[in-house]
Parts: C-alpha cells; structure tokens; sequence
C-alpha cells in the first residue's frame, strides 16, 4: 500500500459575525489604491556656471585637467569625489558642502551685518522719522 502525500486545501470559513460570505461582501465597498507619484526633494541638478566654478577649482587643485565645461560630467564627478576622499570624507555623487568651501566655494558672507570690514549706514536722524512713526516704536517699546 503506498502512501500519497498529504496538500492542504483552502477552506472557507464562515464568517465569526454570522453573517454569510455573500451577505458579508455585498456590504463592503472596494477602494481603489492610489499610486503616489515619487516626489523628488532638493536640488537635482548643479547650475552649468555653478559647474564651471567647481571644475576650475578642482583644475587649480589639480584633481582635474583640461578646461572648465559647465557639464557635470563622469570625470568631474570622479575628480570631485577623489578630492572628497583625499580629504578623509565620504564621496558622495553630488558635492559636500566641506568640500566647496575647501575649494574656496562656500558661501560667500562679505555683505552680511557681522562681516569684518562691512560698512553700514548711519542710521537716519530721528528728526526725520515720521511722528507717528516713533510714537509707534516708542508705544510697541514700552517707552513714554
């Protein structure tokens, strides 16, 4: 006598509420799933002169050879990435702030208020200001 293996079968339970499957479904509306787009965030491309102010630095560092292109292309993007490791930091695809501002490229804050050697303008003589100008300041102050 050979033995044939056993295969589970589906069964259908009935519902625990008491109510039949076709009761049951016939209640239930479908919902349709919708797909959300992907949703790209930051910035997804460098500006070509931005590129081209990368690559210029990278030339002076020697780390690039040639002229300067404005295409963020395989060998700037080799360059970038050997002058990011050379620096002991990770490589990334896209350039890491440490690295501009290594190159020379960071931000540039010589017009900001705390910058050495800006200027600023006097303020205006407060003859000039308004009389309901400064009353305003002086009742949002405190002042009398």
């Amino acid at each position: 006598m050979a033995a044939s293996p056993a295969f589970a079968s589906h069964a259908r339970r009935a519902p625990s509420s008491g109510h039949t499957h076709a009761s049951h479904r016939a209640g239930k509306t479908h919902k349709v799933a919708v797909v959300k787009s992907h949703r790209l965030h930051g910035q997804q491309a460098i500006d070509s002169s931005r590129v081209t102010e990368i690559q210029q630095a990278l030339i002076r560092e020697h780390y690039l050879s040639g002229e300067a292109t404005g295409q963020w292309d395989t060998t700037t993007e080799a360059a970038m990435q050997k002058f990011q490791a050379d620096q002991g930091w990770q490589t990334r695809l896209m350039p890491d702030s440490r690295a501009l501002k290594k190159l020379g490229l960071g931000p540039d804050y010589s017009d900001a208020i705390n910058a050495k050697g800006s200027t600023f303008a006097d303020p205006p003589p407060l003859n000039t200001i308004p009389s309901t100008q400064a009353s305003g300041f002086a009742v949002a102050a405190g002042v009398n």
